[in-house]
């Protein structure tokens, strides 16, 4: 039998209501876009709207607002958006009209979006200057909240957005991981083990928003020391399509030869770790090829790919070494 599908908490939706000053339930509302916008996204020109009509439930405004009114949400974890799902969406509203407002807050004199920004960019896509939104009133710490949320409800943040959305909970708003399990409703593990992501490499970090790794790939990823090897083995990873079980057991089979250790016994500190994945970049910015530096106190390794005989022989010559 199928678990149930845990809760996100409260759920935006909950979040929201809880900002309310008026407790009493209100009847849900569908909102539907209005004709005059329906016929702007058949055109797909831009026209004077009516003048704005206000709605109020509860405690909370719904609006036609100016789309030039409306700004991103600085705390959204959302990095990437698919310009072929938002072109989809532009034509769903197209044809059926915007079903679902945006949710915003005001923000001197302007509308800073809550959940919505897929809808707001598809307006702009079909540059209409109108779009239906439910004005709620929010602190930083509850939109922050808020926008991660609504992410993680339609399951579409990759996990290095996910682990940036709670990293920014953390640091923006001085709030512990326990708090930020509470507003998301998520175990402290899962806060945890999501936030220990950040620590993986950039290019491994890549690696994570694009797809090409797996969450549990990284985790196995996580049981290496040494950043280089992460970013080798996670390489190797992706060329010869590795599982995560065949991950688990390449990682210790190193362990257990003594390559996965630092060789001095004592683990890198944060500094060191730095400056070497400091000096990494600048090495594959010179080369123009994937370096990794493998460095212990005693002695280290470095790892330059090619692609062929003239890759080989234009590294060469870059490093000062002519063909013999």
């Amino acid at each position: 039998m199928a678990k149930a599908k845990p809760r996100l908490g409260k759920g935006l939706a909950g979040l929201i209501s809880g900002n309310t000053a008026n407790k009493t339930a209100s009847p849900a509302k569908k909102t539907v876009a209005p004709a005059a916008t329906k016929k702007q996204a058949a055109s797909g020109k831009a026209s004077p709207a009516p003048a704005l009509k206000e709605e109020v439930v509860g405690n909370a405004s719904f609006l036609e607002l100016s789309v030039s009114k409306v700004e991103p949400n600085p705390y959204q974890p959302r990095r990437e958006f698919e310009e072929s799902q938002l072109s989809d969406l532009a034509e769903s509203i197209r044809s059926e009209g915007l079903i679902q407002p945006i949710v915003v807050r005001e923000v001197d004199g302007r509308y800073q979006l809550i959940a919505g920004e897929r809808r707001w960019r598809a307006f702009k896509l079909l540059k209409i200057s109108k779009i239906p939104a439910r004005i709620i009133k929010a602190g930083d710490s509850s939109s922050a909240s808020m926008a991660l949320i609504e992410n993680l409800q339609r399951e579409n943040l990759n996990p290095i957005e996910e682990a940036l959305g709670y990293a920014s909970l953390l640091r923006d708003f001085d709030l512990k991981q326990e708090q930020v399990a509470e507003r998301v409703g998520k175990g402290r593990a899962t806060i945890a083990n999501s936030l220990r992501l950040l620590t993986l490499p950039d290019e491994v970090r890549g690696y994570l928003s694009t797809g090409l790794l797996s969450t549990g790939h990284a985790k196995v990823l996580l049981g290496l020391e040494a950043k280089a090897e992460q970013t080798l083995i996670a390489r190797r990873i992706i060329e010869e399509g590795v599982s995560v079980r065949g991950t688990e057991a390449l990682i210790e089979s190193m362990k257990r030869s003594g390559k996965g250790k630092q060789s001095s016994g004592r683990p890198v500190s944060s500094a060191e770790a730095a400056a070497i994945e400091d000096i990494e970049k600048r090495m594959v910015s010179y080369l123009n090829a994937k370096v990794a530096l493998n460095h212990t106190p005693k002695k280290g390794k470095i790892l330059i790919e090619y692609t062929g005989n003239d890759d080989l022989q234009r590294i060469l010559e870059k490093i000062g070494l002519e063909e013999g």
